[in-house]
């Protein structure tokens, strides 16, 4: 057995002993391993035990393991890291800064297991035959998935995806490259007059990231509601409640939808509601609420602004036979005022392609869109034909032309 193997033992009998919890008390921890590698050091020198390779290193190696995911940890304190998947236990993968690679590191099945359980057991959530694949948060907000055989062939498949927060506001994404100042003085301006936006795009392009950026827009007092199956989003505002599903439990009762939600989100005063990402039927009761005169902003996958709207279109009609397409698509027209879509480059970088103005005609089943933004030449440009005259934009004492033209 090597040194930090025994170390690793040495240090979960002295918490166990002394009662400390290795998630709430890593102050504690640290010192604790900091003084059990010392003493074993000292005690290596004149015993036969395996000889330490570097203190500071094994300190950290054993406090990863008793306070932390062990192996994983490092990737988890990585900045850079935005993603971890496991294929098996010796195909161990990561996103660092949108470009995937193989990692060094190799665990057996057994640790798979138990990293899986460890980050299982602060969030309620279960995993089993009957229950093969779970979502849940780890305490840091990443989010983790996790399915398992006979679903998978083989092995355990794991992802955690990391929040890793590089912007918190539209001035952010101008910074980082994502968005021009002129796109996004016309996305603060579209958020603070109350506009429906649909944010769309691939996994991993960015939507959540734009979300909470387009929230830093609203206004000081208004009441935000957040619903998602996960919790990720981060609105920057006072006054925010936010919402997530939840799994049956083990009788198979208890669970709690995102269409609950959003209805129960509508009891609750709210000024505007954001739905996380929407999938299924919860679409119908999306729109509904937006058709109640709420503002709002949701996300959904789909490979452009037009794709989005088509699939927004569709997606209610999972909700039951009763609801048709020529309820649907004139509804969509009428609530959504907005799609801006995100992508992400092979180099990794994610940035607004294309942002479309909804319009309120639908002719042949399809519904009037302008660009209002679009990418030529990898320049995100203006198309001023595109900008519509919205009524909010008059209520809230906007003038839309002249904040595009001044940002300019």
């Amino acid at each position: 057995m090597e040194a930090t193997q025994l170390l690793e033992l040495e240090v979960r009998e002295l918490i166990r002993a002394r009662g400390i919890d290795p998630a709430g008390q890593p102050d504690e921890v640290r010192a604790l391993v900091a003084t059990a590698v010392a003493h074993y050091d000292a005690r290596s020198m004149q015993a036969p035990l395996p000889m330490l390779d570097d203190m500071a290193s094994t300190q950290q190696a054993v406090f990863d393991a008793v306070a932390g995911f062990g192996p994983l940890q490092p990737l988890l304190d990585d900045p850079q890291v935005e993603e971890i998947w496991i294929n098996s236990p010796t195909q161990i993968f990561c996103a660092r800064s949108g470009i995937s690679e193989l990692t060094n590191i190799s665990l057996t099945s057994q640790q798979v297991a138990d990293l899986v359980e460890k980050m299982l057991k602060t969030s309620g959530r279960r995993l089993d035959l009957s229950t093969p694949f779970v979502d849940a948060a780890l305490p840091d907000g990443s989010r983790l998935h996790v399915a398992i055989p006979d679903i998978t062939a083989e092995h355990w498949a794991v992802n955690i995806r990391k929040f890793v927060v590089r912007a918190h506001k539209l001035a952010d994404l101008v910074r980082n490259g994502s968005l021009t100042a002129q796109a996004a003085a016309f996305l603060d301006a579209a958020v603070r007059a109350g506009l429906n936006i649909l944010v769309s795009g691939a996994t991993q392009a960015g939507k959540t990231t734009l979300l909470n950026c387009l929230s830093a827009s609203i206004g000081p007092r208004e009441r935000v509601i957040t619903v998602e199956e996960i919790f990720e989003l981060k609105i920057p505002q006072r006054d925010v409640v936010n919402m997530q599903c939840r799994q049956p439990n083990l009788e198979g009762s208890g669970e709690i939808s995102l269409r609950r939600l959003i209805k129960e989100a509508l009891r609750m005063r709210p000024d505007r509601i954001i739905v996380g990402e929407v999938r299924e039927a919860e679409a119908l009761d999306m729109l509904v609420a937006m058709n109640a005169g709420l503002a709002g902003m949701c996300s959904v996958h789909a490979n452009s602004a037009h794709d989005a709207l088509s699939k927004i279109c569709t997606l209610p009609l999972l909700a039951g036979a009763n609801i048709g397409r020529d309820f649907v698509t004139p509804t969509v027209a009428s609530c959504f005022d907005l799609v801006v879509h995100c992508t992400r480059n092979p180099n990794g970088r994610r940035q607004v392609s294309e942002i479309v103005s909804v319009g309120n005609r639908v002719e042949a089943d399809l519904i009037e869109t302008a660009h209002v933004f679009r990418m030529i030449d990898h320049q995100l440009m203006l198309n001023p034909t595109g900008l519509m005259d919205h009524p909010k934009y008059g209520q809230a004492g906007i003038d839309i032309r002249s904040v595009v033209g001044d940002a300019a």
